[in-house]
């Protein structure tokens, strides 16, 4: 196979040298870019259908807009890997999502060009307002631009930013990038308002063909701009954006860079709220991301031929666990119904969604929404079920406490991407449910230590009459044989996995399996805690009566994790042992292979029996002071 040349993309440097090429060179360099990103991404893994839609607008903000000193706020970051080649940083893009390397969403330690660090959705309008007002205060003539995808229009953040933004009469431009989908195909009012708008391509065709032609005769121009929005109720079906007090073009070819080009031009002279509506393919010029954008999201490493992957798991990962679960339990129990925001491929939906279509529900990227009406459905007598990841959870926070928990609502939690994930960082690693489900009443907190024990926490969950949660890593478990049938486990009892001396290895979920190794060359007790709330109270005080040391292992942030509530049971104790808590150090640990962050954080094997053997070699004879320590 040949070598591609990138001729004009090598010249880029950074984005004043593309804005000293000649307009009609930019298609060129949207090519050479195009297939830089597919060979990038073939070799790194990463989000890859995102990117390609936005070529071409990516070249033509930077080709426009004087950024960095103009700001570019960019929603999620799926997208930004165009912006990244094109801001100085393509020489760097072989080590995107690895330790050390590029991270795989918009950081501002990273780059200047980088004005806003993202990860979650629908934050781009309010960070770029605040940015727009803070320019205004300043008395700067710096501009302001925001890129939201349709997707993310689906969150309630985005139009209370919006619905600001338009009252506040800010000079702040905000772009819809519309590719018909987010991670999942789009659902929901908005979605369906977008389609009506495309297909209402003769309104756009009468308003441009009107302004031509009345442009000459100011009074009748006049006179048809009041008549305006009365023609637009009758060819267009609503007039939200502007209703919102923007001022909206639309919608446009996203992959036309003179139309783009011109239109930002204009659009970059104009004071006040703008709001640029464009239609972009996700996955734009490799075909099978086209055909596929969801497989093609977020890829492993791939041929980039043939878009075929290069490596196939085997292993059942926990997602698929859940998964088949949530269909066995919907076969028998018809009161199950089934809820993600927006992340049925992430979490494992799809089966359950063609199985049982009218028990699925996806709310879009709406996380608040999705808890506040699982508690609906449970007042009235339904079992819903809550799939979502860990870091998103941390969105419905208020919901999760008043709305499920305070009235004490049968409301199953499957959380997903518990702990470290990865290449994608610190924005999607779930280091902190422990943290801040823990200290929520009525909520039954579990941590499977393998496949077979997920399986079966979720059907004891479902079966509780208050709301629990079963919180389960990225990936596959140690391998364990999944049992068909369910068995509720007993309430908050945790397993005595081997008898050891002196030191209690107490561990929860992912840490079970290294726990139970560093125990056999340390001759140490183990536990499987299984229960994180609620804690088993009399095996804990049984092994702190009989040992000289307790070490709690989690996969958690170690500050107010479930180590913590050990320590507190421990604090009403007149004798105690040694309590160390190993956990996530108190800083954001960033993204690299999960196996290395680990390492990172001393949750290994070595990591563990290196603490109990420094403890032990300074501590001959037993303690009566509890000792907490970092990780």
């Amino acid at each position: 196979m040949t070598t591609p040349s990138y001729t004009l993309l090598e010249s880029i440097a950074a984005p004043d040298d593309l804005r000293r090429l000649p307009q009609d060179e930019l298609a060129t360099l949207a090519d050479e870019l195009r297939r830089f990103l597919i060979q990038s991404v073939s070799h790194t893994g990463g989000h890859l259908s995102a990117g390609l839609g936005t070529i071409e607008l990516t070249i033509a903000l930077h080709y426009v807009f004087n950024t960095p000193e103009d700001r570019l706020v960019w929603d999620v970051g799926h997208q930004s890997y165009p912006h990244k080649i094109l801001t100085g940083r393509r020489e760097r893009m072989p080590t995107l999502r690895q330790k050390g390397g590029l991270a795989g969403f918009p950081k501002r330690e990273e780059s200047p060009y980088d004005t806003f660090g993202v990860g979650h959705s629908s934050t781009s309008v309010s960070a770029a307002l605040g940015m727009a007002l803070a320019a205004q205060e300043q008395h700067s003539a710096r501009k302001v631009v925001a890129v939201i995808g349709d997707g993310a229009l689906t969150a309630g953040m985005a139009f209370e930013a919006l619905n600001h933004a338009g009252d506040v009469d800010a000079n702040l431009l905000v772009i819809l990038n519309d590719n018909e989908m987010s991670i999942s195909p789009n659902v929901g009012g908005m979605s369906n308002y977008l389609a009506r708008v495309l297909s209402g391509k003769f309104y756009s065709s009468v308003r441009e063909n009107s302004k031509k032609v009345l442009g000459k005769m100011p009074s009748v121009w006049e006179l048809a701009k009041r008549a305006e929005e009365h023609m637009k109720g009758m060819v267009v079906p609503g007039t939200l954006f502007e209703e919102l007090g923007f001022n909206y073009i639309g919608p446009i070819d996203g992959h036309d860079l003179p139309t783009l080009i011109g239109t930002l031009k204009n659009m970059r002279k104009i004071e006040g709220p703008q709001f640029l509506h464009i239609v972009t393919k996700k996955g734009k010029g490799f075909k099978p991301a086209e055909q596929n954008p969801c497989s093609y999201h977020g890829v492993g490493k791939f041929d980039p031929d043939n878009g075929e992957p290069l490596a196939k798991g085997s292993a059942v990962t926990y997602t698929q666990v859940f998964g088949q679960w949530l269909c066995d339990m919907a076969q028998a129990d018809e009161r199950l119904i089934g809820i993600t925001p927006a992340m049925r491929e992430g979490s494992g939906l799809v089966e359950f969604s063609q199985q049982f279509p009218k028990r699925y529900i996806d709310v879009g990227i709406a996380e608040q929404h999705a808890v506040t009406l699982a508690a609906g459905l449970a007042c009235e007598g339904m079992k819903p079920v809550v799939a979502i990841y860990s870091t998103f959870l941390q969105r419905a926070y208020d919901q999760l406490i008043h709305d499920v928990a305070l009235q004490n609502l049968p409301v199953l939690f499957a959380i997903d991407r518990a702990g470290l994930v990865g290449p994608d960082g610190p924005t999607h690693a779930g280091s902190f449910d422990l943290s801040y489900l823990s200290c929520i009443p009525n909520l039954t907190i579990m941590a499977p230590a393998d496949e077979n024990e997920c399986r079966q926490m979720l059907y004891t969950g479902f079966h509780l009459d208050g709301p629990a949660a079963v919180r389960y890593p990225r990936g596959s478990g140690p391998g364990v044989t999944v049992e068909k049938e369910m068995t509720a486990l007993p309430l908050g009892r945790a397993e005595l996995r081997r008898q050891g001396k002196r030191v209690a290895l107490l561990a929860f979920g992912s840490m079970v399996e290294i726990a139970a190794t560093a125990g056999e060359q340390l001759d140490a007790t183990v536990v499987n805690m299984r229960f994180v709330k609620p804690l088993d109270e009399p095996l804990v005080l049984k092994l702190a009566a009989s040992h000289e040391l307790l070490l709690t292992i989690e996969e958690n942030a170690v500050i107010g994790g479930a180590g913590g509530l050990v320590a507190r049971l421990l604090d009403g104790q007149a004798q105690r042992p040694a309590l160390i808590r190993m956990g996530l150090p108190d800083y954001f640990v960033q993204h690299g292979d999960r196996q290395s962050l680990l390492n990172e954080s001393g949750l290994t094997i070595q990591g563990i029996i290196d603490r109990v053997n420094r403890y032990l070699a300074g501590n001959q004879s037993p303690p009566t002071v509890v000792q907490a320590n970092s990780f």
